[in-house]
């Protein structure tokens, strides 16, 4: 519980920054993960920063509900937009740091993975206050699964 209210600080202090910065666009994201190899369903969110023409950086947060313990994952990825306009596709790639308890409230049953992030997605503009965001993406680190991100993008600016 820590972790999470550390990291959601840290997206918070991203996201205050830049609104400070006025130099880029913002989008908050509210996003639901199914993960493809374990069948798992997780929730999150994050805030996307564009830096640069077509960049931007995303931190994010998830929590997962595995069958069995807890788990959750950070990733911070650079994001390259390939399309402007309403519909906007995007590749990224980009750190990402997996927590696992397979046993709470067991001493030594936690567990962190370190590892890198890669995939495609789209942003779709619904109104000129939401969007829809989807996103395939793989995780090298454990437990390695590839896996979908949907849900609703909030530009803010």
């Amino acid at each position: 519980m820590k972790k999470a209210l550390l990291i959601l600080l840290f997206i918070g202090g991203i996201t205050a920054g830049s609104i400070a910065q006025e130099m880029g666009d913002i989008r908050l994201h509210a996003t639901g993960f199914y993960g493809l190899r374990f069948n798992e369903f997780g929730v999150g969110g994050g805030a996307e920063y564009f830096f640069g023409d077509r960049f931007a950086l995303m931190p994010s947060y998830t929590r997962l509900f595995p069958q069995v313990g807890n788990a959750s994952n950070f990733s911070v990825d650079l994001r390259y937009y390939l399309t402007e306009g309403p519909s906007q596709v995007f590749v990224l790639a980009g750190y990402s740091q997996s927590f696992q308890n397979i046993a709470p409230g067991d001493p030594g049953t936690r567990r962190n993975f370190v590892g890198a992030n890669i995939g495609v997605g789209a942003y779709v503009r619904l109104t000129d206050w939401v969007g829809l965001i989807t996103e395939f993406r793989f995780q090298s680190q454990q437990p390695q699964e590839p896996g979908f991100k949907f849900g609703l993008a909030f530009p803010i600016q």
